[in-house]
């Protein structure tokens, strides 16, 4: 008993040095900027609760911007990312594929050997991608890991189903898509959620691809904002608040929410399907 109650103890004590942090995140983001001076910060509830770190936030151009590229590179991103993932993975789950033997030592080879940085820079810069949105989504298509997950799971598919369809009239991509791609919404909710997180926080290789300013995702952005005040951008914090007279700690809290919330609010849609979708390839019958 003594045992178990200072177990739960110790992980309340964890979950509070962890939640705590990003709740004063959230409670200075919604704070006056008057309060936030006049308390120097410190505080635990906000006298009076406002909107206006996040209605000056919004108002500029370049946040906005960097918004709707990590919403593109989120969106977009994750639905070509699906797509590739799940056709390549059926396409080895299927023994008649020539060259199937090739293309999975191949896919292993992706696994276990890291090109590091220059290649793929080499690369992105030969296709003419640099300073292209699209130089984030290109090179991270897919993953040698996931697609042996999702060929695990394709296998367990019985071979029963196809010979059905082919008798019915389906070709390959029909089969794919109106038999397979259904049974498969568990793992690919669990695999978008991946690529999803993946895609909104790009930010190592978005400096390594992009200088343009205004195509910025919004995790380049915003460390910008935080801690970097000698790129190209300036030091954005002090600017939108110079230009609004506000200070800049309120606006870099609301900026971190705005950067956070996004991705917190997809878990429970997709928690159905999650369970389910971790699970992939790790039980055969």
């Amino acid at each position: 008993m003594t045992f178990d109650f200072t177990i739960t103890a110790i992980l309340i004590f964890i979950g509070l040095i962890t939640i705590v942090p990003f709740l004063y995140i959230v409670v200075v983001s919604f704070a006056t900027p008057s309060e936030y001076i006049q308390k120097a910060g410190a505080f635990i509830f906000p006298s009076k609760w406002t909107l206006i770190n996040y209605q000056y936030l919004l108002s500029t151009g370049a946040f906005v911007k960097a918004g709707g590229n990590s919403a593109f590179l989120a969106i977009v991103g994750t639905l070509l990312s699906l797509a590739v993932t799940s056709s390549f993975a059926y396409s080895l789950s299927r023994k008649r594929l020539r060259g199937r033997k090739t293309l999975l030592m191949l896919v292993l080879i992706s696994i276990l050997f890291n090109p590091g940085i220059i290649p793929p820079y080499l690369v992105v810069k030969s296709l003419g991608m640099i300073n292209s949105i699209w130089s984030l989504i290109i090179p991270a298509l897919t993953s040698g890991w996931y697609i042996f997950l999702m060929k695990s799971f394709y296998d367990s598919i019985p071979a029963g189903l196809e010979e059905a369809a082919s008798i019915d009239g389906c070709n390959d991509i029909g089969i794919w898509v109106k038999i397979i791609l259904p049974l498969s919404l568990p793992s690919l909710a669990a695999f978008g959620l991946f690529y999803a997180v993946s895609y909104w926080n790009v930010f190592f290789n978005a400096i390594l691809y992009i200088n343009d300013f205004n195509k910025w995702p919004l995790q380049v952005l915003l460390q910008n904002m935080l801690i970097d005040s000698s790129t190209s951008g300036g030091d954005l914090a002090n600017q939108i608040a110079s230009e609004q007279e506000m200070p800049k700690e309120t606006l870099k809290m609301a900026a971190v929410v705005v950067a956070t919330v996004p991705i917190i609010l997809v878990y429970p849609f997709l928690q159905k399907h999650f369970a389910k979708g971790v699970m992939v390839g790790s039980v055969k019958e």
